[in-house]
């Protein structure tokens, strides 16, 4: 099987909105062998608490400005506007489905790949395609897109109204023409993440321990929360926001024999306390960051790697497990009490490639698995991973 194995490209995804108590996101590390000093992160965040649903928003799935005979092939973003509506991006193109997934109508045909997706409701919807970022927009549920700008790095990108919007430390209030620098402290693992104008995270790694500072003032000022000893330093980081005060931080650790080591951290109350949600210690690579050698205890998820990361909620956050030595490589696990306890999915899944994930809400979301040589494949869960159901295969990449 180690024949049919293709490198994670993580998203800087993916997997998120910087809006109200609750945001989804989603974020699989860029794990390899080498440091990543910014890790690739699939974006699919669910919409802001508040917003309205694409059931009452969403454009009929019918395009008269739609691209014809454009093949759906290798899907590298996944955006989702409730269980049933959203939007994939892949080599090439961007689709909406109305059903579920079982039907796709491509909207637009893109020069490149699709690197993320982003919405705040089933009609304001963005996206960046290419290497360069080009930023995309539709207003009508993506019955037309137009070019807005271009986003200043490859961190994930999340909007907060339809002018404001992050990137890492970048940001713009006027919708993606023009952005500025939010400070940040020297020395950071990744990319920061803000929440909104205010609040801010970031990861710090020196030879023996790592930290992680927080900002409530846009970036001018910085103020460690969490320091610990650490055997290794993390050669990555994705952050992610529920709220003002809420802070999932995956820390990405080394790599080898297909297994990288990584751990993740939940502070609901600004960084005065912090849950261990996971600690991968792997064989191949290494001790989990934040944990001395050695230490194999606490909860682990599936796989030999990280896949994408993706928090509904202060309590509800899935996280994928990738295992590239395995028939069936992929799998997702979740917490549903803020990572007090973690529970790993049974089910398994083919496709050596991108593992992408995107949750409408604790109980409902979206798979997608990718390889090399075979189609995309979308699963749908109405249980909380419990449970997916197959329901599309995209065009083979061939």
């Amino acid at each position: 099987m180690f024949k049919k194995y293709m490198p994670i490209l993580a998203i800087s995804v993916f997997a998120l909105t910087g809006c109200g108590a609750s945001e989804g996101t989603s974020g699989a590390a860029n794990a390899t062998a080498t440091p990543a000093s910014s890790p690739a992160v699939s974006a699919e965040p669910a919409i802001p608490a508040g917003t309205p649903t694409a059931a009452a928003t969403t454009a009929p799935n019918t395009n008269a400005n739609a691209p014809a005979n454009v093949p759906m092939k290798g899907v590298t973003a996944v955006r989702l506007a409730d269980a049933k509506s959203g939007w994939i991006g892949g080599q090439g193109f961007i689709a909406h489905t109305n059903d579920g997934g079982a039907k796709w109508q491509v909207q637009y045909k893109a020069a490149g790949d699709v690197k993320q997706i982003f919405a705040l409701n089933g009609q304001e919807a963005w996206a960046t395609v290419g290497d360069d970022a080009k930023l995309l927009n539709t207003k009508d549920g993506g019955q037309h897109w137009s070019s807005v700008g271009q986003v200043p790095n490859a961190a994930f990108l999340h909007f907060t109204t339809k002018q404001e919007a992050f990137s890492g430390n970048a940001h713009t209030v006027d919708g993606g023409i023009k952005w500025t620098t939010l400070p940040v402290p020297k020395g950071i693992v990744g990319d920061a993440y803000f929440h909104d104008a205010n609040n801010g995270w970031v990861v710090k790694g020196e030879k023996d321990s790592i930290e992680i500072d927080r900002t409530q003032d846009g970036g001018k000022t910085w103020k460690s929360v969490m320091s610990r000893k650490s055997a290794v330093v993390p050669t990555g980081a994705v952050i992610r926001s529920a709220g003002a005060n809420d802070a999932w931080v995956e820390l990405i650790g080394e790599s080898g024999m297909t297994q990288t080591s990584y751990s993740l951290f939940h502070t609901k109350d600004g960084g005065k306390n912090w849950q261990t949600v996971l600690a991968n210690s792997t064989a191949g690579g290494g001790p989990a960051p934040g944990f001395p050698v050695g230490d194999n205890t606490g909860p682990k998820n599936t796989g030999t790697k990280p896949g994408p990361l993706y928090v509904v909620s202060p309590d509800v956050a899935f996280m994928g497990g990738q295992c590239p030595s395995c028939d069936k490589p992929n799998s997702v696990g979740s917490t549903k009490d803020g990572g007090k306890t973690w529970v790993n999915g049974k089910e398994t899944f083919t496709g050596y490639g991108e593992l992408l994930l995107a949750m409408a809400d604790g109980s409902q979301g979206w798979l997608l698995t990718n390889d090399s040589e075979q189609p995309s494949v979308m699963y749908t869960t109405a249980s909380g991973g419990v449970n997916w159901n197959k329901v599309h295969t995209f065009d083979a990449p061939k």
